[in-house]
């Protein structure tokens, strides 16, 4: 029997529902971070969805959003759920999202923080290069009001 491996327990990288004020903040991510601070995905574009955004993989573009630290007692419970919010089986081509690790770039200090992100499967993301509408300067919330 294969086990899958564990994965390292990076901070995630959240840039739509999940951020602060969110509607997915609360559900999923309050009383279990240790930290959340501003950052920014380079190499992506932001894409509007059906309520909540998809970052898109492309070069020269920059995504707002923060980087979350979980709490160590959380982090495994909090990988599954949200893998399951985002609707990422690892090798399903029915993916929405793909979970990848990423250089984020911390706000406060211009530092480099690998970082759990996720990222428009590749059928999706196709789809939404070709008819997809960016989100200028790649900032969800510049778009919406928080909640």
């Amino acid at each position: 029997m294969s086990v899958s491996p564990v994965p390292p327990p990076l901070p995630f990288f959240v840039y739509g529902t999940l951020r602060p004020g969110e509607v997915n903040h609360g559900l999923f991510l309050r009383g279990r971070t240790r930290s959340e601070e501003p950052g920014r995905l380079r190499g992506a574009v932001l894409y509007d969805g059906p309520g909540y955004p998809y970052a898109v993989e492309e070069p020269g573009g920059v995504v707002s959003g923060e980087l979350v630290t979980a709490r160590p007692e959380a982090y495994a419970g909090l990988l599954a759920e949200l893998d399951l919010l985002e609707e990422y089986v690892p090798g399903s081509p029915h993916s929405l999202y793909e979970r990848v690790a990423r250089d984020v770039v911390r706000d406060a200090d211009g530092r480099a923080v690998r970082a759990w992100v996720y990222v428009a499967a590749p059928a999706v993301a196709a789809r939404l290069r070709s008819r997809g509408r960016p989100i200028e300067g790649g900032d969800w919330r510049s778009r919406r009001p928080a909640r």
